[in-house]
């Protein structure tokens, strides 16, 4: 019970209707209060694998991404489905409070922000940089490896990936490094195509 007090004391500044256009801050105030009771507890590498678990569920299952946004939901049942997802997953039990906490002030909704500024923090204090890459299938663990290689060579850091399928591109890749972007989607090529031809008019 003490995690779930200490998480409430680091966000409670932040318990009031906030608009959308902060919830990027909103989530960083729970990522650092969890970041800061696993470190503390000496739980990081079992919170990175329960955020990357947590990641990739939400990536495969549209139901639970409705329980984090739907307001028809009760906060009670939001509860109770994080709860049930929360045991069948094996969070650990800071991340789970967590969740738990959020549910009853209505913060779900900021879960996916606070999950890439977890993501964010841990590689960080692995001396990790992250690089989130978009592509238009699915990376091979071969073509995963070499993108990672090639990008560790290029900052000179341990680079970890973080790969979304965006059918949208319709081929190639996007890949960004901090503030850095680098572009090879056939979608950029396309959008630049049509730039073009707009200022040829």
């Amino acid at each position: 019970m003490r995690a779930v007090r200490t998480i409430q004391e680091t966000v409670e500044r932040v318990d009031v209707s906030e608009p959308a256009s902060i919830s990027t801050g909103i989530a960083t105030r729970y990522a650092l209060a969890v970041f800061d009771l696993s470190r503390d507890a000496g739980d990081l590498e079992k919170l990175e694998a329960d955020v990357s678990a947590l990641d990739e569920a939400l990536k495969v299952s549209p139901e639970l991404r409705d329980v984090l946004v739907s307001p028809v939901v009760t906060r009670a049942d939001q509860g109770r489905a994080l709860a049930a997802i929360a045991e069948k997953m094996a969070l650990g039990s800071v991340l789970t409070n967590t969740l738990q906490l959020m549910a009853s002030k209505r913060r779900l909704f900021v879960v996916p922000n606070m999950i890439a500024v977890l993501k964010d923090m841990i590689s960080e204090e692995k001396g990790e940089v992250t690089a989130k890459v978009r592509t238009a299938t699915s990376l091979t663990e071969a073509q995963s490896k070499d993108l990672a290689a090639s990008l560790t060579k290029a900052t000179g850091r341990d680079v970890k990936l973080d790969v979304t399928v965006d059918d949208a591109l319709i081929g190639g890749l996007v890949v960004r490094v901090g503030s850095q972007m680098i572009d090879t989607s056939i979608r950029a090529k396309l959008d630049a195509l049509q730039n073009t031809m707009k200022e040829v008019r």
